[in-house]
């Protein structure tokens, strides 16, 4: 006997409050950009500059250790994290230290790297410190232009293939419910003041990847379903598709979000920024899948007298049982 988190058939009336959760949708997407432009996104490294400093030594690198080292100087957003290479011998431990840029300074200064190279050879006597490199405010910015270029044109890319894989209507609802995933996680990252940095750009790509993934089989029985039900009301049809789908979404929302949450909890601090992000956007990815790009699609209609030469094509994956 099969373990079922979902019945083989459901009947939820997910379009009934289509207006009031659409409109919160709308809401919070406004609020999410006030909040982002009144705070501000707390920027790491990559995106405000600092200063990159490469430690080698004989004993094995202590990560809380070389951190409480440092903590008391009190210099803000400080990356530590410990470079394997096969090449590296046995006695050769590496890491990489890297410190956010002050405020009124173009770069860390000497003297402060010279106090948390003192800290850290007080952890450890045989610390030495190869090389130390800065990255400038404008580098910083030019970085911050490139990741925000990213995220447009893999929009506008997804909003091409979808108008050419269904029809422009089932376009704007996806790139709809995209903006609407991108927004918010920026918003909640301004209004947390987690750290973003390109790690964070890679989690919202990811997240675009993930959310467009479940629209799109939903979309896909959508328009096998409007070929086979020409006679039934819009929403109807698309609560069966929806509903016809609910198995697979949960099943790989679920085990997607279970491995997340271990990231989450035992994966230390310097992924917990990526990891949150991804976590928030597979929650945020499902709900707007459904909420917004469906009810966009609701709203601007479609037509009903397609032709597919082959009816189960795409939806290979959509009848898994979960």
């Amino acid at each position: 006997m099969r373990l079922r988190l979902v019945p083989e058939t459901t009947d939820i009336d997910f379009f009934k409050y289509r207006r009031s959760t659409f409109g919160v949708s709308m809401v919070l997407m406004v609020l999410s950009l006030v909040v982002w432009a009144v705070m501000g996104l707390n920027f790491g490294i990559d995106f405000r500059g600092g200063t990159t400093i490469r430690t080698q030594s004989t004993e094995a690198v202590d990560v809380g250790a070389y951190r409480d080292a440092i903590a008391p100087l009190g210099l803000g957003d400080v990356t530590i994290t410990e470079i394997f290479d096969p090449s590296f011998d046995e006695d050769q431990n590496v890491a990489m230290v890297r410190i956010q840029a002050q405020e009124g300074q173009e770069s860390v200064t000497a003297e402060t790297i010279a106090e948390v190279e003192t800290a850290l050879q007080q952890v450890d006597p045989s610390i030495t410190f190869p090389s130390v490199e800065s990255v400038g405010p404008k580098v910083s910015g030019e970085l911050i232009q490139t990741a925000f270029i990213a995220v447009a044109a893999s929009l506008a890319a997804i909003l091409f293939y979808i108008w050419l894989r269904f029809e422009w209507q089932f376009s704007v609802g996806a790139v709809v419910a995209l903006f609407h995933d991108v927004v918010l996680t920026i918003g909640l990252f301004s209004l947390l003041q987690i750290r973003f940095d390109l790690a964070t750009i890679a989690a919202i790509l990811t997240i675009i990847g993930y959310s467009i993934n479940d629209t799109v089989v939903i979309f896909d029985r959508l328009r096998e379903n409007l070929i086979k039900y020409k006679q039934r009301a819009l929403q109807d049809v698309m609560n069966l598709s929806v509903n016809e789908t609910l198995s697979r979404t949960v099943m790989t929302s679920g085990t997607t979000l279970i491995a997340l949450i271990a990231l989450l909890i035992l994966g230390g601090d310097v992924i917990r920024g990526f990891v949150f992000a991804i976590t928030w956007g597979v929650v945020v990815g499902t709900y707007s899948s459904v909420y917004v790009a469906k009810n966009v699609v609701l709203w601007l209609g479609v037509k009903r007298d397609w032709s597919k030469p082959d009816a189960n094509q795409g939806n290979q994956f959509a009848n898994i049982d979960a």
